[in-house]
């Protein structure tokens, strides 16, 4: 069942079935690894510029498998952020430490010195920017002999199967996100980008920019609770959500080789870096794209 063309780019409907891979140019491929989340792209290489073709494969598979994997992409810190900057301008993490010379690169890294590891809780990237990440793209240079994964939960998915007198309620509330019950602990206070850690109110279900669905936007890593809630019923539905959000059908597992690159829309999924590799280490660079002020409209079909 075909859905669209992209000129000699074939966008198959079916979606994150796992039914097949789908072809979207003679070179360029892209084989989803679940039903709901994920997909892996064959036949691009990222150190060279994309061309009009490739960028509209990406950008339409990245709408539908909402996160995309590529192997064995050797990339230099200004081919990292050239990737990067085809789908927006670069974002600057508010907090963390960043590579010499490179603001925009966000350096990840665990060894047997460190007492934590960068996203370790389920979390969208920086939801407590008031125009929040659109999307990361984070390479892996040096992996652990075993372990280290990452898994991706889409909140679409985590939405759609909440019963509709939940799907109500949430969409009439504020979720609150700081960055300082996140980030102090983590980073200090000697690599603030705008002085202070970050703080925003965001709806609670948020509409996605490019395909209008309706995503849980709420979070274990910076959401503190809703705006019109009291502290214990707010305490409550938080705890809810996050085991909810959690759920093995909402996910993907995705395993790290060296020079592997993941690139996930911070829209509508969450991901959890599972840190079970001590005292190994795992390192890498994260390059950021800008987003804009979250929203909610109700969808045509359902009105909620």
């Amino acid at each position: 069942m075909k859905a669209g063309t992209l000129d000699n780019v074939e966008v198959d409907g079916l979606g994150n079935s796992g039914k097949a891979t789908v072809l979207m140019s003679e070179q360029i491929q892209i084989k989803p690894v679940s039903p709901v989340v994920g997909a892996e792209v064959f036949g691009v290489d990222l150190t060279v510029p994309l061309t009009a073709e490739a960028f509209e494969a990406l950008q339409s598979a990245l709408m539908t498998h909402l996160v995309l994997f590529f192997r064995d992409q050797d990339l230099s810190f200004e081919q990292h952020k050239q990737f990067g900057r085809f789908f927006g301008k670069l974002h600057v993490h508010p907090a963390a430490p960043k590579a010499a010379d490179h603001p925009e690169i966000f350096v990840v890294h665990a060894d047997e010195t460190v007492q934590f590891v960068a996203g370790e809780t389920w979390h969208s990237d920086v939801s407590c920017d008031v125009e929040p990440p659109m999307g990361s793209i984070l390479r892996v240079e040096q992996v652990p002999t075993t372990g280290g994964d990452t898994l991706f939960a889409s909140m679409y998915a985590a939405y759609e199967a909440l019963s509709d007198a939940m799907q109500r309620l949430l969409v009439e509330l504020t979720a609150v996100h700081e960055g300082r019950q996140y980030y102090v602990g983590r980073y200090g206070g000697d690599h603030l980008r705008d002085g202070d850690y970050p703080s925003a109110e965001h709806p609670a279900v948020r509409t996605h920019p490019v395909t209008g669905r309706n995503a849980l936007y709420v979070n274990e890593g910076f959401t503190t609770g809703f705006k019109e809630l009291k502290k214990t019923e707010s305490d409550a539905l938080l705890s809810f959500l996050r085991q909810h959000c959690a759920s093995p059908e909402f996910q993907c597992r995705f395993r790290w080789q060296r020079n592997s690159v993941a690139f996930w829309d911070n829209r509508c999924t969450q991901h959890q870096a599972i840190w079970d590799y001590f005292p190994e280490v795992r390192h890498g660079y994260r390059v950021t794209v800008q987003g804009d002020q979250p929203y909610y409209r109700p969808s045509p079909a359902s009105g909620a």
